[in-house]
């Protein structure tokens, strides 16, 4: 038994001690307050709508909403496979839509061909999912940090709707891994993490890294990894504010973490030799985004594990070469990292009541392993549709 223990203590050393590190990292994340840059950039807002009728003329409507002069930015819905009446609609609003239609769609076609139809006259590209509504202030704190230096930002994506359970742990998921993978690393000098959208890049360089990509899931990895590679380091903005909807059940939840997972394990095969001759040359933060971040199960499976493993450890601590309390060690530095990036606002009943949902989802997820053969070859879509159980927190603007 030594060695299948060996094993799964080392994994498990890894990820807990991962994850702690950089949660503690995000403890000394520090938001830059840049002062109000008297030139405002041209932005162009990008959103992708494949058959997303339900949510995208209002979503258009919405990001016609900033504070940011009119005149500085265009809002551009790409319409992929939308009803006619929803194309009609779109159109009757001051924004530029742009129709695709192709074989197999995916997010980096429909950003490249309308980047092609729109020309270069713009200093900023925004990218947003077609649920996505900016906070009011959004472009002009982008605006902002552009004064700084930045090139590459990613904003803080906040749960849209909290309807039920489901959507309430998605959203503490998010949470999770904005303070974890996005203020931790930020805090310790890394890049952040790509979310896919809530994201502003130099409008040239997103162009011209886009146009080497055909990626069908999980672009936002493969586009962080090739910011890093050109020396452009992603910042973490917590206080520009994405709102995001959540998935309402486990169906669509299924759905989104294959997609998710199966584009993780792509991208660590992809530049798995590439991470380690990085940190050869010194470039952790490269080396963190292609291997150390990927390398690990997603965060809810190793938890639940990692907790059966330490509940069987106690049963069979005669039997096992490692003490059980060294187990119990790792769990609890595993929980406190994620004690530390969970908000106060986070504890209350519903919380508690929505935590009997996790064995559902632990199994689901769980299952997923053995389900992402060619996953990575067919675009995934998550549907999304308008929140009817209560005001979306983006109303509360």
């Amino acid at each position: 038994m030594y060695l299948p223990e060996l094993i799964l203590l080392i994994y498990f050393s890894y990820v807990s001690l991962y994850s702690f590190i950089l949660s503690v990292g995000g403890v000394f994340y520090k938001v830059r307050h840049a002062p109000e840059d008297p030139f405002k950039r041209k932005m162009a807002v990008l959103i992708p709508a494949y058959k997303e009728d339900g949510v995208i003329v209002d979503v258009a409507r919405q990001a016609l909403r900033q504070h940011y002069p009119a005149n500085r930015f265009d809002v551009v819905v790409i319409a992929d496979s939308l009803k006619p009446a929803t194309i009609i609609a779109l159109r009757s609003l001051p924004i530029t839509v742009i129709e695709v239609s192709f074989e197999k769609s995916t997010k980096v076609k429909a950003l490249n061909k309308a980047m092609a139809v729109i020309g270069d006259h713009y200093d900023c590209a925004v990218v947003l999912d077609a649920d996505n509504i900016m906070e009011r202030s959004f472009l002009t704190r982008m605006n902002d940090l552009f004064g700084l230096g930045y090139r590459a930002i990613q904003g803080k994506r906040d749960p849209k709707n909290e309807n039920n359970s489901m959507a309430l742990l998605d959203g503490l998921s998010e949470t999770i891994n904005n303070f974890i993978y996005r203020q931790g690393t930020v805090g310790l000098g890394m890049s952040a993490s790509l979310n896919g959208s809530g994201m502003i890049f130099d409008y040239a360089l997103y162009k011209s890294i886009m146009a080497e990509m055909d990626s069908i899931g999980g672009f936002d990895r493969e586009l962080e990894l090739k910011l890093i590679e050109k020396g452009i380091k992603v910042y973490f903005a917590k206080d520009a504010v994405v709102f995001d909807e959540k998935v309402a059940s486990t169906e669509v939840f299924e759905r989104q973490r294959k997609r998710w997972i199966s584009s993780q394990f792509f991208y660590l095969k992809k530049y798995f030799a590439p991470g380690f001759a990085s940190l050869s040359k010194g470039d952790l933060s490269f080396f963190n985004s292609a291997v150390l971040r990927n390398i690990q199960l997603p965060r809810l499976l190793n938890l639940g594990l990692l907790t059966f493993i330490t509940a069987v450890s106690f049963v069979l601590a005669h039997h096992l070469v490692f003490s059980p309390f060294l187990w119990l060690a790792l769990l609890g530095l595993n929980l406190l990292a994620m004690i530390l990036a969970i908000p106060k606002k986070f504890y209350s009943i519903r919380l508690l009541k929505s935590v009997l949902l996790i064995p559902t989802i632990f199994v689901k997820m769980f299952m997923l392993l053995f389900k992402l053969k060619d996953a990575n070859k067919t675009f995934i879509h998550t549907p999304h549709g308008p929140i009817e159980a209560q005001p979306s927190n983006a109303e509360k603007l």
